[in-house]
């Protein structure tokens, strides 16, 4: 292995509750070493909706996905975490009492695993367009992480839920023109915010092509020129474009977790709620992953269950060390 890493906890996932679990662990005394399969922290706040407000954060009227994210890896800043991104953990043996995780040319050794992994690893489900890979990145998106470079740009928008009308409202107010694709005449979206895009159409500001699907991209050097739309009879319209945003959802995977002989049901790992503690000992999960009766999936109940998770950690680590809440305010952290 290219590097070895003696760490007291191993965080699988660098979402909202892996990053929370990391700062509990952190004010405990225990340091941590994060792995993600993307390629940069906060999970799906950053993968799939980092220009999207978020309303429940306590404390927060409203913080934007992304800073939310940035703000969570500031708060475990103090504690100095190895962060270890754009690799899957790959593979994890238990030798005696430690755990020996690989993550590419990494090699994590550690007492305790925290699997924080949201919903799995996951990729976008992508429209059968032979030469899209062309234009990823460039022209073809699947999330929108800059809604700036949208201003004054004609956008095809290809869905029919909720992020595919949330942002055609949301985009309409900067860009030059946009178009929506779906091969339904109904939207599966929220009625307030499929009631705006109506609205938007009578304005001139998008232009609806239902029930119908994407046809060929049109351009080079990955720069969009042109997008067919077929209708129902093969019929073909081509719109100008300057970018595609394809919001199909993604396709989730556990990945290698579903090998490490953890108890999984529903891609879900069955926990008990009061330790975080799945049934192999010393593996626990918090997040959208671990599943336990009356399991309310928020980003709220995740914080909670990393800090119940580090408790746990630290009964594994130092099993004869009195657990004692220690509070942030009397405490500080690290300068």
């Amino acid at each position: 292995m290219e590097n070895t890493y003696q760490t007291d906890i191993t965080v699988i996932g660098a979402g909202p509750a892996g990053l929370f679990s990391v700062f509990e662990a952190g004010m405990l005394g225990y340091n941590c070493t994060i792995i993600d399969s993307l390629p940069e922290i906060g999970g799906q706040l950053s993968a799939l909706y980092p220009e999207k407000p978020i309303y429940d954060i306590p404390g927060h009227p409203n913080i934007l996905a992304k800073d939310l994210a940035i703000n969570l890896e500031k708060q475990i800043q103090p504690f100095k975490p190895n962060i270890l991104l754009g690799e899957p953990a790959k593979s994890v043996i238990k030798k005696d009492d430690l755990f020996i995780t690989t993550c590419g040319q990494n090699e994590i050794i550690s007492k305790c695993l925290i699997v924080a992994g949201g919903g799995g690893m996951f990729t976008p489900r992508k429209p059968p367009i032979a030469n899209i890979t062309d234009f990823e990145e460039k022209s073809v998106f699947y999330a929108v992480k800059n809604k700036q470079q949208f201003t004054n740009k004609t956008i095809v928008i290809a869905g029919g839920g909720d992020s595919a009308v949330d942002w055609a409202v949301d985009l309409a107010q900067i860009a030059k023109h946009i178009h929506i694709i779906h091969r339904r005449p109904e939207f599966r979206a929220a009625e307030g915010t499929v009631q705006k895009m109506n609205t938007l159409v009578k304005e001139g500001k998008i232009t609806l092509h239902t029930p119908c699907q994407l046809g060929a991209i049109h351009g080079e050097n990955g720069e969009i020129s042109k997008i067919d739309i077929a209708n129902l009879k093969k019929e073909i319209t081509t719109v100008d474009a300057d970018f595609l945003l394809c919001f199909f959802g993604i396709a989730p995977t556990l990945g290698p977790i579903a090998d490490w002989g953890i108890d999984i049901e529903k891609k879900k790992i069955n926990v008990d709620p009061a330790s975080m503690k799945t049934n192999v000992e010393g593996i626990l999960a918090i997040g959208d992953m671990a599943h336990y009766a009356g399991k309310i999936e928020l980003i709220l109940t995740g914080f909670a269950e990393g800090a119940i998770a580090a408790r746990t950690a630290q009964s594994i680590i130092e099993p004869d060390k009195k657990f004692r809440v220690k509070y942030s305010t009397s405490l500080g952290v690290p300068s």
